[in-house]
């Protein structure tokens, strides 16, 4: 799970959340060093229910919001080993500068990259009334949906904020599974829990390996 790739800004208010560009390119040169390879969520929903085959030691990477810098260093990195990136894209995210145009994100899908919802203004899910919730959760998969032409089988909890109303929504909205910033690793069982690993700006290729290990997918 990624954000920003790039260097934080003097105050940046969360500044964990941003990894240099260096570090992401290393990072995906270790990941492939040692066996990784990309792959959609889709793609592993289907061989949860499907068998569809994937190739060894396969790992989703996710790009949460929807920032620039997906498309400047995230797209541009993993095309160097023709990987797929999971966008979660805050629809109102394409209106910003700072954010990503529709444009790139069509670039990135003809790259065969996934694309799924995380709201459209990005509130915290369990405090709104059911209206809103409505809207934020099957509205934004409507937007994506129309705009460019893909299904939106995933959600992404803004801040990892859910509870059963939110869950409920999400289903209801005819969502496939939803992910979290819960650390671990996803299951089927949970698919509309599902875990994830968090690369902070500090963990570099060390702290990311090392997030691998505790999970036992890496020697």
């Amino acid at each position: 799970m990624y954000h920003v790739l790039a260097d934080p800004p003097s105050g940046a208010p969360f500044p964990g959340l941003y990894v240099s560009p260096r570090t992401f390119s290393a990072q995906m040169n270790w990941l492939q060093r040692h066996g990784f390879r990309a792959v959609t969520l889709h793609a592993v929903y289907d061989r949860w229910t499907k068998g569809t085959p994937l190739p060894a030691h396969p790992i989703v990477l996710s790009f949460d919001d929807g920032y620039r810098s997906d498309y400047r260093t995230g797209y541009t990195v993993l095309r160097r080993h023709s990987w797929p990136g999971v966008l979660n894209l805050e629809v109102r995210n394409t209106t910003l500068l700072w954010g990503l145009s529709n444009g790139r994100v069509r670039k990135m899908l003809a790259a065969g990259w996934e694309v799924d919802a995380h709201t459209i203004t990005h509130p915290d899910l369990t405090t709104v009334d059911p209206a809103r919730l409505a809207q934020e959760v099957a509205g934004s998969r409507q937007i994506i949906r129309r705009r460019f032409g893909v299904s939106v089988s995933f959600f992404c909890y803004p801040s990892g904020r859910y509870d059963d109303a939110v869950i409920a929504a999400v289903q209801r909205a005819g969502y496939l599974g939803a992910t979290t910033t819960t650390f671990g690793l996803a299951r089927l069982s949970e698919r509309y829990t599902l875990r994830r690993v968090r690369v902070d700006g500090s963990d570099g290729v060390a702290g990311l390996a090392a997030k691998l290990r505790t999970l036992g997918v890496v020697s």
